[in-house]
Formats: structure tokens, C-alpha cells, sequence
């Protein structure tokens, strides 16, 4: 007799065997891949034994070559090789600004891509080649497919960064589990060895991107409290300053072809890599058969000039720490992330700072690869058992635009996710039967302050009166801090909804100018909203008194008219300012005015109501 292979529904016809999962960590600088075998996760090497592949795709008539060699090229084809592309990531050429001119390619626009001798590269394809390489290199070493991967990003990427990070693994053929916040990753890491509870510092300062959280571990639990950072500073503006110096020391000059550049930020690099572990380093810098002379640069000298960039980074964390609710003292330790970590000068100013000694005890460079394939390997269905669960929070504000050109905040920043949050609104004006919905991210009171990340129109809706619609707008971010909008008519049960997908980012520096200047301009803030409020009252009370005299102005005499028309163009008037109390004295004018219009225009409605019918009807 056959027998029937009889499985659990839903389970694999193997339900014994493990499904292959990987943690990638998609770096700056370099990119790790992942996994966990015999319990254990550990960091896969490439065919050279090694584990940190350089994020550089170079690219010609031939193809392309990905990792170390393609960095070897780097300095001599400098055009046609991609380096740093995170920094690009789900941006417009015109938010590179600044960045732009540190980039010796030619850049095309609409969409923002890399001119090569291959053809243009947008920053997706090239983030899809260094994924499919590793993604290669995980199979090569686990002699099969992969089932799923956890790819990290900075908590501070914003949605279009996350989308086109996204984006670029599924042209890569990797299926995506979910994207992961790289500090979350690390307390992954650090936080299932150690099994060490309470406030963590999670400081994270890759080749270019900054992070610090501050997390909550208790009982398998990771909350992020908050979030802060810097998605355009890292190690390679450490190598930028150091390069900037030698360049003026040695009298160099840039070439059109970016070869210079590219040549000292390689050799900056290196020196800041021999300073970690010795107090000075002479180089003689030799380039296209040229000796340009000698530089010897210590250690105090290179503190000197990246000073700048780690004060920059405690800032951040004291930001992170008040928007946690937490003072210094609460930290139990601080648990350090990223290649830039192993800087001398950078262990020292955060132990400084926070009052403790930073936690090494995990390779800096491997410890966000090896949170995310325990992620992953959880995700995936190999470790059902796992208590282990995540909560990261959303980096910005999200809101609405409403009357007056307000921000509406509908889930607050720091809120942890996934969420979804639901809020209602109505209408302006008398038979409206449509409406913009405006989608905006950010900390200030006003639209304009703020950036805008989608419209939709939910239109077909019945006219109504003023105030009469009841319209319910829907805010989801998923795991992956990915934004999905709806908005629906209740009375009449219409519909419209947008998957929120920009295709550009936030510029260098603007989450944390943002975040920034929310506080600065509180203040002002509160008062601008506190007008803009007033005036679109003032507004509705200037259109609802112009529609009534348009019908009822015969019941009023010429004084009682000449008077309500006063009050009108004077607050009119203050409308034009931006007086506050002058606007709210015109309105509390013009509605003592118009009292004893509006009891006129009531007796009216009540007597045509009344025609035809009996007053025993009306009892």
C-alpha cells in the first residue's frame, strides 16, 4: 500500500529540515552577510576568507566586479566605480547638493543615476548588485537557496530610503522578512549573549551613517525609547578630513577624473586604520610614478580634526536621551556598533560622556550582521520557541494637512511599530465632494516646515453641509517603517488609499535639523499654529455670514446692513495681517453683529416650516 506523506497545514513537506535564512548587514563602507547553524550565528566568508566585503560595484563594457577588487579600481577608473552608494539611497539628484560635488561621477537625473560605461546605474541597481553578491556568497557557502533574508538599515533612513533599500533586494532576488533598524540588529546581538536587562545605548557609527538608540531589554523584549542620528556622518568624513589635510599639506590638486581624491581617501583610510593601534604613521604619498612628498600624522593631530564630527555624535545622543525621558545615569552601559567604533578617540569621548566604559566585546563590525540573522532565523520559522520580540519606533512624526496650512500629527515620533492609527475629519465648505489628503512627515506646527511625502484626492463622496462629512483617515507603518494611507467617507462608505513610495529621501542632516529646529522654534511654532487656527475660524465665520447675506440680506434695514457689512470687510482686514488678537477682535465684532441677523434668519426657517400645517401638528 502507498503511504501518503501526511504534514502539519502549512508545514513544509520536511518538517524537520531547517530553511535557509540570512541577516545581511548593508553597510557604507563594507557589507556583511549572515546566518545561525548549530544554534550559533556566525559571519560567511567570500572565496578570499573574507568576511568584510567592501560596498564598491565597478563597472564597465565587460560587466561588473563587486568588493575588494572593485575598490582596487576605485582609484584608477574612479568614474566608473560606485562607492558609498548608501548615501544616495532613495534620494533626488537635488538632495545631494553638498554631497554631489564629493562625487567624482557624472550623475544623470530623473531618476538620479550613475553615468557608466555599462550604462547609467541608479543607486537601487548598484545596492542590487551588492545584495545578489552576497546573497551569492551565502549559497556558495550553504550549498543551497536562500528562503529569506533581514537586511539592515539606519534607524534614521527615512521611508523612501527604507522603500528603495527594499526595492533593491527584490531585484536582487532576495526574499526580504523584514528590514531591521541596525542598532535594534546589534541589541539582537549584544543583548542574547550577555542577557544583561535594562537601559542600553546603542551607539552605531558606520562608514556613513550615524545612530544612537536608546533600547529597553527586559524579558526578550527590545523596545527602542527613541531614536536619533545622522544618515550623512561616519567614517568615511573622518577619512574626508584627514585626505582634505594632507591635500593641502602636499599642495595636491583635484583632477576631473576624481583620482586624486579617491587615491587620498584610500590612503586616509589606512592611516586611520594603523592610528588605532599606533601613536604615528609616516606615508610617502606616490601617485601616477609623482612622489608629492612625505606626511606623518599622529594621533593627536588626527583627533584634532575629526573632533568635530564625534562632538556631532554626542549631540545626537543627548537628543536621543531627552527624547527618551532618561538622564545619563539611567544607562546601564553603552554598547558600540560599527567599523568607526574602533577609533581610539571616538571609545573614549562617548566613555566620557556617558561615564562608562563602551562595550567591545563583540566584534563592532560583525555585531548588526549577526542580530539580523538571528532575526532572520526566527522569522523564517526555524526557532518558533522565540520569545524574542522587537519594538521599533517610527524616526519622525507623521501628520496630515488640514485648514490653514496645519500639520495634524497623527502617530508622534518614537511611537513604536508596526502601528496603525486612525483619526476623522470633515469639511470646509457647504457640498464638497472632495478632498486632499496631504501627507507630511515632521516636528513643526506648519506645512511648510515640514516635508511632504504624498497627496491622494478621496473624491464621489454625496454633497454635504459644512462639518457634515465624517471622514476617517488611516495611518499604517509596518515592520518595516513603511507608510500605507486610507481614507474613507463613513456616511457614504467611499474609499481612496496610496501606498506612501517617494522617490527621493531626506537631504544630509535634515531628520536632525528637523528634530532640531521642532525645539528651537516651539515658541514660535505654537503661536504661528495658534494664528493659523484663528484665522481659519475667522474664515469660516467671514464665508458662513457672506452666504447668508447673499440670501437674507432683505430681512435687515440699510443701518443693521451697513453695520454687518463693516464688521465683515474689517475683519476681512485682519484677515490680511497677522495679528492674532486684532483677527479675534474683528470676529467676536462681526458675531455681535450679526446676532440679531442670525435670530431673524431663524424666526424665518421656523415660519416657512410652519406653512401649511396646524399648531396642534406641531405639538
Amino acid at each position: 500500500m502507498a503511504l501518503l506523506q501526511i504534514a502539519e497545514p502549512g508545514q513544509a513537506g520536511k518538517p524537520h529540515a531547517r530553511r535557509l535564512a540570512i541577516g545581511i548587514d548593508l553597510g557604507t563602507t563594507n557589507s556583511l552577510v549572515a546566518t545561525v547553524r548549530n544554534g550559533r550565528a556566525e559571519v560567511l566568508a567570500d572565496a578570499t576568507g573574507d568576511v568584510l566585503i567592501p560596498s564598491v560595484v565597478h563597472y564597465d563594457e565587460n560587466g561588473l566586479v563587486v568588493g575588494k577588487k572593485a575598490r582596487m579600481l576605485a582609484v584608477c577608473d574612479a568614474r566608473n566605480t560606485v562607492v558609498s552608494v548608501k548615501r544616495m539611497m532613495g534620494r533626488a539628484k537635488a538632495d545631494l547638493s553638498g554631497l554631489a560635488t564629493e562625487f567624482p561621477y557624472e550623475l544623470a537625473d530623473d531618476p538620479l543615476a550613475i553615468v557608466t560605461k555599462a550604462g547609467p546605474k541608479t543607486p537601487v541597481e548598484v545596492s542590487a548588485d551588492i545584495l545578489r553578491h552576497l546573497k551569492q556568497v551565502a549559497e556558495a557557502r550553504l550549498g543551497d537557496t536562500i528562503d529569506g533574508a533581514v537586511i539592515t538599515v539606519p534607524a534614521y533612513f527615512d521611508d523612501a530610503q527604507r522603500q528603495a533599500t527594499k526595492d533593491a533586494a527584490r531585484l536582487a532576488g532576495l526574499p526580504v522578512l523584514r528590514l531591521l533598524n541596525e542598532p535594534t540588529a546589534a541589541a539582537v546581538a549584544y543583548g542574547l549573549d550577555s542577557g544583561e536587562e535594562g537601559l542600553h545605548a546603542i551607539y552605531d557609527l558606520g562608514g556613513g551613517t550615524f545612530d544612537i538608540s536608546i533600547l529597553r531589554f527586559s524579558k526578550g523584549v527590545f523596545e527602542v525609547l527613541s531614536t536619533g542620528g545622522d544618515s550623512a556622518l561616519g567614517g568615511d568624513d573622518m577619512d574626508k578630513a584627514l585626505a582634505r589635510w594632507m591635500m593641502e599639506q602636499l599642495e595636491m590638486a583635484l583632477d576631473s577624473g576624481g583620482t586624486v581624491e579617491r587615491f587620498l581617501m584610500e590612503t586616509a583610510r589606512g592611516i586611520k586604520e594603523e592610528l588605532s593601534s599606533t601613536e604615528q604613521v609616516v606615508r610617502e604619498i606616490r601617485l601616477n610614478g609623482k612622489t608629492y612628498g612625505k606626511v606623518t600624522v599622529d594621533r593627536d593631530l588626527f583627533e584634532r580634526l575629526i573632533e568635530p564630527l564625534v562632538a556631532r555624535t554626542l549631540r545626537a545622543c543627548k537628543r536621543a536621551m531627552k527624547d527618551a525621558g532618561i538622564n545619563i545615569n539611567d544607562i546601564k552601559d553603552v554598547v558600540m556598533v560599527g567599523g568607526s567604533t574602533r577609533v581610539p578617540h571616538v571609545r573614549r569621548r562617548v566613555g566620557e560622556f556617558f561615564g562608562c566604559e563602551p562595550l567591545t566585546d563583540i566584534d563592532p563590525d560583525q555585531v548588526v550582521a549577526i542580530g539580523a540573522a538571528r532575526q532572520a532565523d526566527v522569522l523564517v520559522g526555524n526557532a518558533p520557541d522565540s520569545d524574542m520580540l522587537l519594538l521599533d519606533v517610527c524616526p519622525l512624526s507623521l501628520g496630515i494637512e488640514t485648514m490653514g496650512g496645519l500639520v495634524e500629527k497623527i502617530i508622534p515620533r518614537n511611537t513604536p511599530l508596526p502601528v496603525a492609527r486612525a483619526q476623522e475629519f470633515t469639511t470646509f465648505k457647504d457640498g464638497q465632494t472632495a478632498m486632499l489628503v496631504h501627507v507630511v512627515q515632521g516636528e513643526r506646527e506648519l506645512v511648510k516646515d515640514c516635508r511632504s511625502l504624498a497627496r491622494f484626492v478621496l473624491k464621489g463622496f454625496p454633497p454635504m453641509t459644512a462639518g457634515a462629512a465624517r471622514i476617517k483617515v488611516t495611518y499604517k507603518v509596518d515592520a518595516d517603517g513603511l507608510l500605507n494611507v486610507s481614507a474613507e467617507e463613513l456616511t457614504s462608505g467611499t474609499k481612496a488609499t496610496i501606498e506612501v513610495k517617494p522617490s527621493y529621501g531626506l537631504a544630509p542632516d535634515d531628520i536632525a535639523r528637523m528634530i532640531e529646529e521642532s525645539v528651537e522654534h516651539a515658541e514660535d511654532d505654537l503661536e504661528a499654529r495658534a494664528l493659523h487656527e484663528t484665522r481659519v475660524e475667522g474664515e469660516r465665520l467671514l464665508e458662513a455670514v457672506i452666504a447668508a447675506m447673499e440670501q437674507d440680506s432683505a430681512l435687515l434695514g440699510d443701518d443693521k446692513k451697513d453695520a454687518l457689512s463693516q464688521a465683515l470687510e474689517a475683519l476681512k482686514t485682519a484677515l490680511r495681517g497677522d495679528d492674532r488678537s486684532a483677527i479675534e477682535k474683528a470676529m467676536a465684532a462681526l458675531d455681535a453683529a450679526s446676532q440679531e441677523f442670525a435670530a431673524l434668519r431663524m424666526n424665518k426657517r421656523i415660519q416657512e416650516a410652519l406653512v401649511g400645517h396646524s399648531l396642534d401638528e406641531v405639538k
